[in-house]
């Protein structure tokens, strides 16, 4: 098939989502640019695989990854849609297209610097906040004072106006907390004059700055929680809330959303109780994460973890790290994972201390056959595998990542895909893991460790528009709701469209005036399996399939659930969760309490209204579109 012959399957949303998330500028217009067009993106990608990353694809395999590209049969990870072929690939290497980052807090400084490179560099990171890591940190300097900002030249510290600037102040900051015996500083004066003003561009990664301001109210606020520690040593809750507050300053750093998950003990109340938002005084600052505990058995759940499910807070996520170490897919022994100490933030991927990975994407309901199945997933591999290669700024994520050169090929439109099209899943994952071994082998690079994922894919999905990863349709029609930068051009698109368009709500209830939040009408075919009819036990029943016969890393899936379910959703537990389950996360369907939900059920009557005051964005040329929200928005995973 001739490339001019294909037509790219646009869902209602795909075309704008596409446009929001993925389409870089033409460098080569100087004035009022226009941005690409799919084909120009799905060029871009295909040529870079060979020139940037080596793939050696040939003609014919270019011209094949092209179609898939172009028809959303398959697709790279959105950071590779937006990154692959720019200058940041060549500067940054690994880092640059990583999706997914996790550390352990053990340490005083290095968990907390390193989760901050990442988020902005544009990875979700996940960190382990455990009991037993955290007492190892020692205890906050006694004499240490919040650093001071002093824009005059004779400070301590003037700030680099770069990520390198930001990070570094971070470092500084918990050096004087921490290790002032050997620094010799337990406090220390900085100046912002260097870092640009409000609304100036960001090259490389596309945006606008947000100025100093945020990150000199997260620098004031970490000092804070430190100064209350002085003399002695972090609980779980506080490197919980300077995560969280790192995570902010990274959002405010307008580079993309910031999405972290926080991983902590079963028993551990404070915890437990950091997101009861019905309780109060909770700080806005923790909305930054999802919140997960480590647990084998659930007969070990403190009740207070049963609150967040019965509507109060938010309900907790479950992390399975015995049976993430012990197994790839549901059996399989052969394919063990030690080191594991937890899970990115949509917790798909299980990963080490310090470890970074990379997704890729296959739109299961437009799957011709096994054979396509087949040659989608390994032109996939391939551009992950090569992308895992390139050397990283940090030693020790370059060394893990070398080692496992661990990626998630992941499958999503699964409940809206025919019954022959998941079987194919049982039959291809032997053969990619076959491929990967030749291929590894004629390369000289270490398998994979892992190789294949189910994802919430919120947003890729959105293109095509198939049901999200394991997820039946949410609603046969809804609102849909997409965060973004309130300066952003777009905004202006949107609002001349006729779409609805809001300030972000804190959780105070106050506006967050550096985000709108668009509404778009959205519908799916009439056949579409819906959440209201798929019990939360049958949902879970799906999570355990595909973790048999697919996925070798874990399922992300929110399972919807309705209050009264929840005693045979324990009882499900009690029963499958220690051998069948390596994440967990869980969402009243309706009730949930969240303000600005990114799903809303409607009727069609309320569709159609919608739809009649909007006219369809498709096109956009001179809009400058950066990777503003990309998979996972506000903190939490697309779907949650």
């Amino acid at each position: 098939m001739e490339k001019s012959d294909l037509q790219t399957p646009w869902s209602s949303l795909g075309y704008i989502t596409y446009k929001r998330t993925y389409a870089r500028r033409l460098e080569e217009h100087k004035q009022d640019p226009p941005t690409e067009e799919f084909s120009d993106t799905v060029d871009r990608v295909v040529q870079a695989s060979n020139k940037q990353l080596g793939c050696g694809f040939t003609e014919d395999e270019e011209t094949r990854l092209r179609n898939y590209l172009l028809s959303l049969k398959g697709t790279v990870a959105g950071r590779f849609l937006w990154q692959l072929g720019t200058g940041t690939v060549d500067r940054l290497g690994l880092a640059s297209l990583q999706n997914c980052a996790f550390t352990v807090v053990d340490k005083p400084v290095e968990p907390f610097v390193w989760a901050m490179d990442l988020l902005m560099l544009g990875s979700g990171v996940g960190y382990n906040i455990q009991k037993e890591h955290v007492q190892k940190l020692p205890p906050v300097n006694s004499a240490f004072k919040t650093p001071t900002r002093v824009n005059e030249p004779d400070v301590d510290f003037i700030v680099p106006d770069s990520r390198e600037g930001w990070v570094a102040l971070l470092g500084k900051t918990l050096k004087a907390a921490f290790l002032a015996h050997k620094t010799g500083r337990q406090t220390f004066t900085y100046s912002t004059q260097l870092v640009r003003s409000k609304g100036a561009p960001i090259k490389g990664f596309g945006g606008t700055a947000s100025g100093p301001e945020d990150l000199v109210w997260g620098i004031g606020e970490i000092g804070k929680i430190l100064e209350k520690r002085a003399g002695k040593t972090l609980r779980p809750i506080d490197a919980l809330d300077i995560m969280n507050i790192i995570g902010a300053v990274v959002v405010a750093g307008n580079v993309r959303r910031s999405a972290q998950i926080a991983i902590g003990d079963a028993d551990d109340i404070e915890f437990l109780l950091a997101k009861r938002w019905d309780l109060g005084n909770i700080p806005s600052w923790r909305a930054m994460s999802n919140n997960s505990v480590v647990c084998h058995d659930v007969s070990d759940l403190h009740e207070y973890f049963w609150d967040g499910y019965e509507g109060k807070g938010e309900p907790y996520g479950l992390i399975n790290l015995k049976l993430s170490r012990k197994v790839g897919r549901l059996g399989e022994t052969q394919y063990p994972d030690p080191a594991v100490m937890g899970y990115n933030p949509c917790a798909e991927q299980s990963l080490a201390d310090k470890e970074t990975c990379c997704l890729a994407e296959v739109f299961l309901p437009n799957i011709s056959s096994k054979e396509e199945m087949l040659d989608v997933s390994k032109l996939l591999y391939r551009v992950a595998k090569h992308s895992l290669m390139l050397p990283c700024h940090l030693e020790e994520t370059e060394a893990i990542v070398h080692k496992n050169m661990r990626m998630g090929v992941g499958v999503t439109g699964i409940f809206q895909a025919t019954e022959e099209q998941r079987g194919w899943l049982d039959e291809v994952y032997p053969l990619l893991r076959e491929y990967d071994v030749n291929y590894s082998k004629e390369k000289g690079w270490n398998p994979s460790i892992k190789l294949t994922t189910v994802k919430p894919s919120g947003t890729l999905s959105l293109l095509p528009g198939v049901t999200p990863g394991a997820h039946p349709a949410y609603a046969r029609y809804l609102i849909r709701r997409i965060r973004i930068s309130a300066n952003h051009p777009l905004v202006q698109v949107c609002k001349t469209h006729g779409y609805p368009v809001e300030y972000q709500q804190n959780f105070d209830g106050t506006d967050d005036y550096s985000t709108v939040v668009v509404s778009f009408p959205f519908s799916y075919p009439e056949n579409t399996v819906l959440a209201s009819s798929v019990s939360a036990i049958e949902q879970l029943e799906m999570v355990k399939w595909l973790q048999k016969v697919w996925s070798d890393n874990s399922v992300s899936c929110t399972i919807y659930y309705r209050k009264e379910e929840l005693p045979e959703i324990r009882a499900y537990l009690k029963k499958f969760y220690k051998t069948c389950h390596k994440s967990l996360s869980f969402l009243l369907h309706n009730e949930h309490g969240f303000k600005q939900a990114p799903l809303e059920e409607i009727t069609k009557e309320q569709y159609d209204e919608l739809v009649a005051k909007t006219v369809p964005i498709t096109s956009m040329s001179s809009i400058d579109i950066g990777l503003d929200t990309a998979e996972c928005e506000s903190g939490a995973c697309p779907i949650r």
